[in-house]
C-alpha cells in the first residue's frame, strides 16, 4: 500500500482526508505537504497495520489529537492525552481578554495570575508565554490532568506553579491580579455529551443546568481577588446572562462579554470590587 492508496483506504472508512494526512504525517515524522509530493511512497507492514487502527478509532469518532497526541493552542504544540480535553480554539478568546487586562492593569508587584481547572494547561502556557514577567498557578481536580500540564510546561521551559484540588481549595489565602478559569459548563443532559464521550466527562459537565462550576467559582472569588482584580469565565453560547447574574449578585463590578469567531458569547468577566463612582 502507497501513500495515495492508504488515502483513498481512509475515505472509504469516512475519515477526512485532512484527518488522515495529519495521521500519515505524524506516523512519517514528514510535512504534510511533503504527503503531497510522494503520495506513490510505499508504506511498510507496520506503518499500514498503524494506520488501519488509527483510521478506525477516528471513524468512531475519537479525537485526532488523541490518536496523534498533540494538539496545537495559540502556537503552541501541547500533549493531550484522555486525561483532559483538547483544546478548543474558541478558548483563545479567554486568553486574548486575559492578557488585555494584564496590559491596562497597574500593580506593585509582578502580576499574580490563576487559571482554575487547568486541564493540558494551554490557557496558563499561552499567558506565562506572553507574559513571563506574570506569576502564574495553574489547578486541577485531576492528578492526570496536571500531569500533563506539568509535562507541557517543562516541554517549553515555562515556569508554572501546578497545585491540585478542586477551584480555589488549593489556593486557601491567597490573592490574584486576575483570574480564569475555562471550567465544565455542559449541561448533564446536552445531546451533544455523546458525541464528546472520548473525553474526560469530569472536564465536559458539572451535571444539571451545567452553571455548578461556574457558580462555585464565582461565589469564592471575593475573597482570593486583589483591588481591581478580574474574573474571567469560559461558558456555553447560552449561558452568558445567567454568568453575568452570577456576578452581578456575588457584588462584582458591571460584567462584560466577549464573543468568538463564530459570533457566539463565549467568556464573561468583571472586576473586583466595583468601581466608585466619584463624585
Amino acid at each position: 500500500m502507497d501513500i495515495a492508496q492508504a488515502l483513498a483506504e481512509a475515505r472509504r472508512a469516512g475519515v477526512a482526508r485532512l484527518d488522515a494526512q495529519l495521521l500519515l504525517a505524524h506516523r512519517l515524522g514528514r510535512p504534510r505537504a511533503w504527503l503531497l509530493a510522494h503520495d506513490d511512497c510505499p508504506l511498510d507492514a507496520a506503518q499500514s497495520d498503524w494506520l488501519q487502527a488509527m483510521l478506525a478509532r477516528r471513524a468512531a469518532g475519537e479525537p485526532l489529537a488523541y490518536l496523534t497526541g498533540e494538539s496545537e493552542f495559540c502556537g503552541l504544540s501541547l500533549q493531550v492525552t484522555p486525561a483532559v480535553l483538547v483544546p478548543r480554539p474558541e478558548t483563545e478568546v479567554l486568553v486574548e481578554w486575559a492578557l488585555a487586562c494584564l496590559a491596562g492593569a497597574t500593580m506593585a508587584t509582578a502580576a499574580r495570575v490563576a487559571d482554575l481547572g487547568t486541564g493540558s494547561g494551554a490557557v496558563a502556557l499561552a499567558l506565562k508565554r506572553a507574559r513571563p514577567d506574570a506569576a502564574l498557578v495553574a489547578t486541577d481536580l485531576s492528578p492526570e490532568a496536571l500531569a500533563v500540564a506539568a509535562a507541557n510546561a517543562r516541554r517549553h521551559g515555562l515556569a508554572i506553579e501546578f497545585a491540585a484540588g478542586p477551584w480555589w481549595a488549593p489556593l486557601a489565602g491567597r490573592r490574584f491580579h486576575l483570574v480564569v478559569s475555562n471550567p465544565p459548563y455542559v449541561a448533564g443532559g446536552d445531546p451533544h455529551l455523546p458525541a464528546l464521550r472520548h473525553e474526560p466527562l469530569q472536564a465536559l459537565t458539572p451535571g444539571g443546568d451545567g452553571l455548578d462550576a461556574l457558580r462555585a467559582i464565582v461565589a469564592g472569588a471575593p475573597g482570593h481577588l486583589w483591588p481591581g482584580a478580574w474574573l474571567l469565565l469560559e461558558h456555553g453560547h447560552d449561558q452568558a446572562a445567567a454568568v453575568q447574574a452570577l456576578l452581578v449578585s456575588a457584588g462584582f463590578g458591571p460584567p462584560e462579554t466577549r464573543y468568538d469567531l463564530a459570533g457566539l458569547p463565549r467568556c464573561t468577566g468583571a472586576a473586583w470590587p466595583p468601581p466608585v463612582a466619584r463624585r
